[in-house]
């Protein structure tokens, strides 16, 4: 019985996070991917939408998955690899050592530092 306690009182946080973070917000206004230099790439099989939104001109979604982070996200149509921390908070390829409280966070911080940068179209690392 502490057993499963323990469990619960860890877990917790994490289920926290993953609910808190869904946010769905339309393109900014005047937006076009096709002006943007590319149209998104299909996610196969794909979850729920969690975002989708544009900043700083740069298109960021997020859908639930069944990956071990539990999201998928696109930068202009590109994978961006995400990784969830034991507290709940993520980390991506492109902020490897900071750590941001929800998928949305993670998507603008990997925008952050990427400036005008794509991402690469090659396959995922997994770990």
């Amino acid at each position: 019985m502490a057993a499963v306690s323990g469990t619960t009182a860890a877990l917790r946080p994490m289920l926290a996070a993953r609910q808190s973070d869904t946010v769905v917000a339309e393109p900014a206004a005047g937006y076009d991917s096709a002006a943007a230099g590319y149209e998104p790439a299909p996610v196969p099989g794909a979850g729920a939408a969690l975002f989708d939104e544009v900043y700083r001109g740069r298109r960021i979604q997020g859908f639930s998955s069944a990956r071990d982070s539990g999201v998928d996200i696109r930068i202009d149509g590109r994978p961006l690899h995400v990784m969830r921390r034991v507290d709940g908070s993520f980390i991506s390829m492109a902020n490897h050592y900071q750590p941001f409280p929800t998928a949305l966070g993670t998507a603008r911080g990997a925008v952050d530092v990427l400036g005008r940068a794509q991402l690469s179209t090659t396959a995922e690392h997994h770990h």
